[in-house]
């Protein structure tokens, strides 16, 4: 497996933390920034949208997304059509996210959850598998959403 990785200089410490964990599962990381804890704030979202383009096109199989609150990783990642990417704060999310929405990118707060935590739901969330079932039709109207306004007039 490989997993695309990105924060902002908020979320630079946890996404180290994060990584070491990953490498210890044994999974192949793509950093695509931020390299340092001094990055410039405005252009972290950017690094969302490459998370997120990397999965949609198949550089990664999931990516994992950090900010200090998740909120700006998110809304940056959700705008790369084909990406689903979900914020979670704790297990219970992380494991519905992948459960019934396939979430591709895990989004996490650096000054929401702690270290411990964000590992735990990183552990859950690349544990669960989609359900498929009762939740195809849902996630195949996302796909119409989608498509209807990423092209509007089409």
């Amino acid at each position: 497996m490989r997993i695309a990785i990105g924060s902002d200089q908020a979320a630079y410490r946890l996404k180290q933390v994060i990584k070491r964990l990953l490498d210890e599962m044994g999974v192949e990381v793509d950093d695509l920034g931020a390299f340092t804890d001094a990055h410039p704030a405005d252009d972290y979202l950017l690094t969302g949208a490459e998370v997120a383009a990397a999965v949609v096109d198949g550089r990664a199989d999931m990516g994992i997304l950090m900010c200090g609150t998740g909120i700006g990783m998110s809304m940056a990642a959700n705008k790369v059509p084909g990406a689903r990417a979900a914020l979670c704060h704790h297990l219970f999310t992380a494991q519905k996210a992948r459960e019934h929405n396939d979430a591709n990118v895990l989004v996490l707060g650096a000054r929401v959850v702690g270290e411990e935590l964000a590992k735990e739901i990183v552990r859950v969330w690349l544990g669960t598998a989609y359900a498929h079932g009762r939740h195809e039709p849902r996630n195949e109207l996302l796909k119409v959403i989608e498509e209807k306004y990423a092209h509007p007039g089409s």
